[in-house]
């Protein structure tokens, strides 16, 4: 169990340094890490858990937290929170020390063009991933493709895409 909760801390310390830009942008690490790599759970047990996360009130990252508790119970759930949120949180208190002390030179704004197309492109492959786990036959390819089209071409609340999906999953797949 120990060896679990070290793992945890490890993988988590590290995903919330790397998580700029929004925490969905370590989703393909953090499902490779507990899928692929140490095979706590399957890719599906990962969506479900990245979805009931997604609907539940509070933080989007609310995975991390299921993910924790699903893995090592009580423990591992206080182990990844605070591996997830600590390291990102520090490093952010004292980043905006310095981003404040040079708010006047022009190089920042570059730098902030510049991070804008690696997290649309991080993001872009959080959504890639869980999409690609979650079809599984040809009528979820369908639901998924336009769920997609609905969200680009309309202002629709993503509670209301993701009910719908699930709606019209367990009306053509019952």
């Amino acid at each position: 169990m120990i060896q679990t909760l070290l793992a945890l801390a490890l993988i988590f310390s590290e995903l919330s340094l790397l998580a700029f830009g929004g925490g969905n942008t370590i989703l393909p690490e953090m499902q490779r890490q507990v899928v692929e790599v140490h095979r706590w759970m399957s890719a599906e047990d990962f969506n479900a858990l990245f979805a009931l996360g997604q609907a539940a009130p509070g933080p989007n990252l609310m995975i991390v937290t299921l993910v924790g508790w699903h893995v090592a119970g009580f423990y591992g759930m206080v182990v990844t929170t605070l591996a997830k949120f600590g390291p990102s949180s520090l490093l952010t208190i004292a980043m905006l020390h310095v981003w404040e002390r040079f708010k006047d030179k022009p190089w920042r704004r570059h730098v902030q063009a510049g991070l804008l197309p690696i997290t649309a492109g991080l993001v872009a492959a959080s959504a890639a991933l869980i999409a690609q786990a979650s079809i599984s036959n040809g009528v979820l390819a369908i639901i998924t493709a336009l769920t997609v089209a609905l969200s680009l071409k309309t202002k629709l609340h993503p509670l209301y895409l993701l009910a719908g999906g699930a709606l019209a999953g367990l009306l053509l797949l019952s």
